[in-house]
């Protein structure tokens, strides 16, 4: 659109590079070109303003198949106008000199002409197509019928219309019919996926079956070795109760042998002390004889002496003795108390001795 502004009674349009303005005054033709910027009269002044960029249009219709089945086309055309004069001469492309805004509708116009010319060329493609064949490979045929079509259209060249590019982006049937033909392809997939998931299922219990038998393998094996090393203990345990055995044997031996030296060392040594003591017991015994003798003879001396002193003293030395020998064996007397009567007894005895 273009950029109007207003001075004392007077317009001035900038146009945009990509738009293409033609200003006619009176029937004469004043200023022709894209980019253009100018002061007009709005009274006197007629204005055209044809966009020359690339511009997409898109589109969707349906169609029907050789097999009566609808499917949905989405398409897009990329269209420019080339020739600008021929444009502005077929199509009202005015504008307001007011506002720089459109009179008519001169792009709808194009687009309907655009989509009408498709849609038919499409038509004519898919109604000779069954369903299967055009959602399979009728994107190219289409895409390549719109084109042929549209560059032989002849009313376009005519309203001065180059089309740059098509594409056709879907082709889609009706959802049931698209979830019917989903079904097969769905159920194939799921079968393959199925397939994927026994093979990796049967991989995996391969590989626990390898690894269950790699471990056994290694516990057969282990085993294997215990026995042996069990076998190899077992032999070195009897080696060493062999030798510990013969050590024992030895020692034995040898502690027997000192035992025995020990043994007749000591009776040897039992019989010398026996010997000896034999010999000091005689000796004893004799010496202990002879003094016995001596003693029992110098007590029979002494027994005769006494007994031939003691023959030959008269009666009352004897008593005197006797007193004395009894004076020697009695207990120390502290105190003799003589009542009158003992001492009458006394006195009397001593004087009868006297009268004798």
């Amino acid at each position: 659109m273009a950029d109007i502004t207003r001075r004392l009674g007077w317009r001035h349009l900038r146009g945009a590079p990509t738009a293409y303005v033609r200003h006619h005054r009176g029937g004469q033709l004043l200023h022709d070109g894209p980019g253009l910027s100018f002061w007009f009269r709005a009274l006197t002044a007629a204005i055209s303003e044809i966009p020359v960029d690339d511009r997409e249009l898109a589109m969707t219709f349906h169609a029907r198949t050789a097999d009566f089945q609808d499917v949905a086309v989405q398409a897009t055309v990329t269209y420019r106008i080339g020739d600008p004069t021929v444009a502005a001469a077929r199509l009202d492309f005015s504008i307001d000199p007011d506002t720089g805004v459109w009179r008519g509708t001169p792009l709808e116009q194009l687009g309907t002409l655009l989509t009408e010319t498709a849609q038919q060329h499409a038509l004519d493609v898919l109604a000779g197509t069954p369903l299967s064949e055009a959602l399979v490979d009728g994107t190219a045929a289409v895409r390549e019928r719109i084109a042929a079509g549209l560059d032989a259209e002849p009313r376009l060249p005519a309203t001065g219309i180059e089309v740059v590019a098509v594409r056709v982006m879907a082709l889609r049937p009706e959802p049931e019919v698209e979830r019917a033909l989903r079904t097969p392809a769905r159920e194939q997939i799921q079968q393959e996926a199925d397939r994927a998931t026994y093979e990796r299922r049967a991989v995996a219990v391969e590989r626990e079956r390898a690894i269950a038998e790699n471990e056994l393998a290694s516990q057969i094996e282990l085993a294997r070795r215990e026995e042996q090393l069990v076998d190899q203990r077992g032999t070195n345990a009897r080696r060493e109760a062999e030798e510990h055995a013969a050590a024992d044997a030895v020692r034995a031996a040898a502690e027997a042998a000192r035992t025995v030296r020990l043994a007749e060392a000591e009776a040897a040594r039992s019989v010398k002390l026996g010997e000896a003591e034999a010999a000091r017991s005689v000796t004893l015994a004799r010496a202990e004889a002879a003094g016995a003798r001596e003693v029992g003879e110098a007590r029979a001396a002494a027994q005769a002496a006494w007994l031939r002193v003691h023959g030959e003293v008269d009666v009352a030395t004897l008593h005197a003795l006797t007193g004395t020998r009894l004076a020697e064996n009695l207990p120390r007397i502290d105190s003799v108390t003589v009542s009158p009567d003992v001492l009458t007894g006394l006195l009397a005895r001593l004087g009868a001795g006297e009268r004798e």
